[in-house]
């Protein structure tokens, strides 16, 4: 069930980021990229944005995922949704970050202005635990702490 879990993270490119903070909730659609195993996934934000505030004050979040562009045309029932709890993470590594930043440009060529700005920083969330909700009923949980 895991690989059909991480599958759902690498054929996606589009998540909701949910942040927290002073006890009020925000979302936020984002762009990302994920490493090979689909533990960390990788996105980019200004500095001063709320998500980014939030982050750096609570690194506990939540992402979700879903295939509802893949069931175009299907009935509802068969839309995936898997929700990652995960913990945000900056970089230490340089290098590391440079690559994640070719990924995200490969991927996502419409974010290269945004990137290139002076307040960007690419940012990790790695995966503690996956919920896959496989249509209105079924549900799958897999941690990975």
């Amino acid at each position: 069930m895991i690989e059909r879990m991480k599958d759902i993270i690498r054929k996606n490119d589009l998540c909701v980021l949910a942040t927290v903070s002073e006890g009020r909730p925000h979302c936020s659609l984002m762009s990302y990229v994920s490493d090979d195993e689909a533990i960390e996934i990788y996105m980019v934000s200004h500095r001063e944005s709320m998500k980014y505030i939030n982050l750096t004050r609570n690194p506990a979040v939540s992402l979700l995922i879903d295939t509802r562009e893949d069931e175009a045309g299907q009935k509802r029932s068969s839309i995936k949704a898997l929700t990652v709890r995960g913990e945000f993470r900056t970089f230490n590594d340089p290098e590391k970050k440079d690559a994640v930043r070719l990924r995200l440009l490969k991927k996502h060529p419409h974010l290269a202005d945004f990137l290139d700005a002076p307040d960007a920083e690419i940012f990790c969330i790695r995966a503690k635990s996956f919920q896959l909700l496989d249509g209105p009923k079924d549900a799958f949980v897999e941690t990975i702490e």
